[in-house]
């Protein structure tokens, strides 16, 4: 029987692997006391239930966890069943973030601050985060990313590295998308927003697409940023990431950017496998 242990860093996404397991057909369990993990493998296992596998999450909230988590794990290991440690961690920047915008406490101790629990955390969490069998680096997920990329990774698409590249629109006055690895700015060129023939329309549109795509500056600019995204795109993959999102940002984020986003995305098809193409502000951009 396959058996993940999801693990460590508090605010680096556990919560939504394990709903997008469970979602996948695996019989998950939050918080179960480290002792009694062989017991409940062999519990399932005898039931006669049809599960792709368990996942146990385990984390700083157990504090008996600490205590003996190698024996149990080898224990398993030695019954014949498949062990995969999942270490979820994030920058302390990220995290942070995460617990500001929540407005949780962290679990390590109500009286210490949340960066002084991280800190803790960290120390606490160094030996089990040594013996993982896989780290997953959330930083620059969104909650949809990180679902995606664990679907990934235990159906064995994409091999070890699987890269992603989302190209998405955006606009400005909505905000930024946090989760942005490359921000281009392209309020610049030709707004259709103030033709009254192409107001309504969006940069899925062939009249609007062509107002924008046959302007010298579009032109212009394209030529000089789709080979700056072929030097730079293999250098994130390289450096083994395992998602990059390239944000296109206009006004309103309904012309411009995703006319943009879709020229963008179909340049990257050309030269990697997985590029999606997304707009986020599409339907508000109307304003």
């Amino acid at each position: 029987m396959r058996i993940i242990v999801i693990t460590g860093m508090s605010g680096s996404g556990k919560s939504t692997a394990v709903r997008a397991l469970e979602d996948e057909g695996f019989y998950c369990i939050d918080n179960l006391p480290v002792r009694l993990f062989k017991r409940f493998v062999d519990l399932i296992g005898k039931s006669g239930e049809t599960f792709k596998g368990i996942v146990l999450v385990a984390d700083i909230r157990g504090r008996e966890f600490f205590k003996g988590y190698e024996g149990v794990f080898q224990r398993i290991d030695k019954a014949g069943h498949s062990i995969e440690i999942f270490f979820f961690d994030a920058s302390d920047e990220t995290l942070v973030r995460r617990f500001s915008e929540t407005r949780r406490r962290h679990p390590i101790d109500e009286e210490c601050s949340v960066t002084e629990g991280i800190r803790i955390e960290r120390e606490r969490l160094a030996k089990l985060r040594q013996i993982a069998t896989r780290i997953v680096d959330t930083s620059e997920f969104n909650v949809h990313q990180l679902k995606d990329f664990i679907l990934r990774i235990v159906r064995g698409e994409a091999g070890e590295n699987p890269f992603v590249i989302e190209v998405q629109s955006f606009g400005f006055r909505y905000g930024i998308p946090l989760e942005s690895s490359i921000v281009m700015d392209v309020r610049f060129l030709p707004n259709p927003f103030f033709l009254p023939e192409l107001k309504a329309g969006s940069g899925l549109d062939d009249k609007v697409r062509e107002h924008i795509l046959d302007n010298p500056r579009t032109a212009a600019f394209l030529d000089n940023f789709f080979p700056l995204l072929d030097e730079v795109v293999p250098a994130h993959s390289q450096e083994g990431k395992a998602y990059l999102t390239i944000s296109i940002g206009c006004t309103g984020g309904r012309h411009r950017s995703v006319t943009i986003a879709e020229a963008t995305g179909m340049h990257l098809q050309n030269l990697w496998p997985t590029v999606r193409i997304t707009h986020r502000d599409i339907e508000k951009g109307q304003q």
